[in-house]
């Protein structure tokens, strides 16, 4: 439920120089912001700690000529929003929660804009597609090895094709988010129905068994509602009590500017759910515990550590593939049956993490990584 916003005018900026951090949104069709609420006000918290000056703003008020912009702040006291007129920010973070808001032109229009323009350091200026994503990857002979076979779903010819290679695949939407829209298919040879769709509901799954591959086609074409997807090989994931579990990693850039490992959990899938997601049945766990149980002791020791140094090359790797400036973001990760690590997703607008070290950790690393930029900025604009 949305808190009521006062209005409140601030005439004058702050006689001292305290870094500012705008926390980038759209709007909501009355007039107030998106996104998720109880996370920029623990932004804003975190930052006030951290000696900052944290807002809301919508991408509507960011006013690349005005001094002051209007923008949102939270008091905890009140537990109430208020509009306040706010410094422009020497940091921009993109917290835009939708993609089809993000994909809007006026939207697309004022963020190129924003990396482009010498006042503005935004960080994360868009969600990654899936199937840029995995090209990114491929481009790296350090990162390619995680990557499972990724094909675009073009047509019926195109998931004859990859079936034989792989009886086993999971279908994603190239835009999709925390699992929605994924679908699996089996081909069971032998069986008079050959072809088993799993797909993804709520918190478990509906299962479609096809004679053909047709059929089985036109079933995906009436899924996926004309969506655009990707086909990747299937991955028998290790698992617990017949439960599939894979990893969540967040890695995040330090106050050096560099790429460091935030924390590393564990997803147990529901009982009938294809994904991990903890909305769709999914269950957190410590990873070192579902790995012993899986690997032993020392291997879980190994795969722990090949995890959190793995994470970090891929997170060069998109940085560097996608020409982004990044801060943060989010993967899931999988270790097969055999102990192999796989690379399944990476998001740039990472969902709270549960864990609450990580989560603080998380907060803090935000404006570590703001006052790297704010000193690049700084020494960029001196001409150091």
């Amino acid at each position: 439920m949305n808190e009521p916003i006062q209005e409140i005018k601030q005439l004058k900026e702050p006689m001292k120089k305290t870094l500012v951090l705008a926390i980038l949104t759209t709007e909501d069709p009355d007039g107030d912001f998106r996104g998720n609420r109880s996370n920029f006000a623990d932004l804003i918290r975190t930052g006030q700690t951290m000696g900052f000056l944290v807002y809301v703003l919508t991408v509507s008020n960011l006013l690349f000529r005005r001094k002051m912009l209007r923008g949102y702040v939270y008091h905890a006291e009140s537990k109430k929003w208020q509009r306040k007129l706010m410094p422009f920010p020497d940091i921009i973070y993109n917290r835009i929660p939708h993609r089809e808001d993000e994909m809007q032109p006026a939207v697309r229009q004022k963020i190129n804009a924003c990396r482009k323009h010498p006042r503005v350091m935004l960080f994360n200026p868009s969600f990654f597609n899936k199937w840029d994503l995995f090209e990114w990857l491929k481009k790296s002979r350090n990162t390619k090895p995680f990557i499972p076979t990724t094909r675009k779903l073009m047509n019926v010819s195109s998931l004859n094709r990859l079936m034989r290679k792989h009886p086993y695949l999971y279908l994603k939407p190239v835009s999709g988010k925390a699992g929605k829209g994924i679908m699996t298919v089996r081909l069971h040879g032998g069986k008079s129905l050959p072809y088993r769709l799993k797909i993804q509901e709520n918190r478990s799954s509906s299962t479609y068994n096809c004679s053909s591959l047709e059929k089985l086609w036109a079933r995906i074409q009436k899924e996926s509602g004309g969506e655009a997807y990707i086909a990747q090989q299937g991955i028998q994931l290790a698992s617990v009590n017949e439960r599939r579990f894979d990893l969540r990693a967040l890695v995040q850039k330090n106050r050096r500017g560099y790429w460091e490992l935030t924390g590393l959990g564990a997803r147990l899938a529901g009982e009938s759910s294809i994904t991990t997601h903890v909305p769709r049945g999914g269950r957190i766990e410590d990873p070192e515990k579902l790995l012993t149980y899986s690997f032993g002791a020392e291997q879980a020791h190994k795969l722990l550590h090949k995890a959190k140094t793995t994470v970090l090359l891929i997170a060069k790797q998109i940085e560097r593939a996608s020409g982004q400036r990044l801060g943060e973001m989010s993967m899931d990760l999988g270790v097969d049956h055999n102990g192999n690590l796989w690379f399944f997703e990476a998001n740039s607008k990472p969902m709270k993490f549960d864990e609450p070290h990580i989560r603080q950790k998380s907060l803090e690393r935000i404006f570590q990584y703001g006052s790297y930029l704010a000193r690049k900025k700084t020494r960029r604009a001196g001409g150091v």
